[in-house]
């Protein structure tokens, strides 16, 4: 389920960083309003996917993901230029995501907390 959350909020990543491109610096309420509310749910699924993915490997496909939709995302509309160098940089940022996915996790490790009592 945590890869789940990871996931929709790194697609919210690239959501609220479109709609801040697109509320001219806050000044154009339905992007701003957009904004405000992908970000907070981005912000709380990576925060409750960590609960279980260990922060750097989360981290990672979430920036990973996110930007790479948002280059997608401004190539499909005309907002990017779209060239073959940057099809593979993205292709190697997916791979690259995909293969944190896939990496053996080390079966020594003890699931991920976020109890500030238990790290001491």
């Amino acid at each position: 389920m945590a890869w789940i959350f990871l996931l929709i909020s790194a697609v919210l990543e690239a959501v609220w960083a479109t709609a801040l491109s697109a509320s001219d610096g806050f000044s154009r309420l339905g992007p701003t309003v957009l904004f405000v509310v992908s970000f907070v749910c981005s912000m709380a699924g990576l925060a409750q996917a960590t609960r279980t993915i260990s922060m750097g490997t989360a981290y990672a496909m979430w920036t990973g993901i996110g930007a790479a939709l948002t280059v997608v995302y401004g190539m499909a509309t005309g907002g990017e230029p779209v060239s073959w160098l940057k099809v593979l940089c993205i292709l190697g940022i997916v791979g690259a995501t995909v293969g944190l996915k896939l990496l053996p996790q080390d079966e020594a490790a003890a699931p991920v907390r976020n109890d500030p009592v238990a790290r001491e």
